[in-house]
């Protein structure tokens, strides 16, 4: 087991003029963090994959509404076998005429095809940052949402199967999420946010490029929204076009989708991504506190986001 420091509690002084909202736990997401990676490498097939299943299942079932469970079955592209896959989501008011998703991915790439000593190539990563950080956030909203009911319906996705594919071909990665858009089990979804390597501990979150040509009025909203709140992680700027599971929901169920990712990790000079040094180490409780706090913004705060 990691140890983990005292850690004080993300929390930000909201306006007054504003609706008050709950306050996001980043001590208690780090946490979740680590016991994901207790478990170990996530890759499907894995003991640690078995065990991260269950784990999320027996926390959104003593949290959500419903929770439903997609199986579905898929080739790695990367180690050339096939898999089972599942997909699980935590419902939150499902009656409500308005629905939106937020989603991460679960499983970790089975090699650490990235890292720079040769011997590591076909050791599966750890996955803290690119797996464990955005499920954080995830377990940590349900947590805050079963005590804090929302009026609108939020469902917590998270994917599997979405990091064993190969370089050039983009629907060899996000195959939880391409089956998911293909057979939905959510009907009248508004909207969907993805939350991808947000852990890094020098985080610093661009705007996707995908993003703002599927959903150019939220992406406007939400960075707008985290500078009031001095977020600053999020950067006002365009990056990169990224294939992340919010191009499957916008492509085949026409969700607009956008994905919050720091996909320079930890920054333009060096890289953990896809490595062995993918460690709760390398993450950080404030990085996640910042995705967070936005996202209770987003789910509570609602006159400061469209709902047409």
């Amino acid at each position: 087991m990691i140890q983990i420091a005292t850690l004080f509690v993300f929390s930000l002084a909201y306006l007054s003029c504003e609706t008050s909202v709950p306050q996001f736990d980043s001590q208690s997401a780090f946490k979740y963090l680590i016991e994901q990676c207790d478990f170990g490498p996530r890759n499907p097939g894995s003991e640690g994959h078995e065990n991260t299943k269950n784990y999320i299942l027996d926390i959104t079932k003593a949290f959500a509404d419903s929770v439903i469970v997609q199986n579905f079955s898929f080739e790695s592209a990367l180690e050339k076998k096939s898999h089972q896959g599942f997909n699980i989501v935590a419902r939150f008011n499902p009656s409500s005429e308005t629905q939106i998703l937020i989603g991460a991915h679960w499983d970790t790439r089975p090699y650490a095809d990235r890292d720079l000593e040769k011997k590591n190539f076909y050791k599966p990563i750890l996955g803290a940052n690119d797996g464990a950080s955005g499920v954080a956030i995830l377990l940590e909203l349900a947590k805050l949402l079963n005590k804090n009911k929302p009026t609108l319906g939020v469902n917590l996705v998270f994917f599997d199967a979405e990091d064993s594919g190969v370089s050039e071909e983009n629907e060899s990665y996000c195959k939880g999420s391409i089956f998911f858009a293909k057979n939905l089990p959510i009907p009248n979804i508004k909207e969907a946010i993805i939350l991808d390597m947000v852990g890094d501990k020098q985080l610093s979150l661009p705007i996707e490029r995908n993003s703002l040509n599927f959903n150019p009025t939220l992406v406007r909203q939400l960075w707008d929204r985290a500078k009031k709140l001095n977020l600053k992680a999020f950067k006002g700027v365009v990056g990169l076009a990224i294939y992340d599971d919010h191009v499957p929901l916008f492509q085949y169920a026409n969700i607009p989708s956008i994905d919050i990712i720091d996909f320079r990790y930890p920054n333009s000079f060096k890289n953990y991504w896809h490595t062995v040094e993918d460690t709760p180490k390398n993450c950080s409780p404030e990085s996640l506190g910042q995705v967070g706090t936005l996202m209770v913004d987003y789910i509570f705060n609602r006159k400061f986001y469209s709902t047409k």
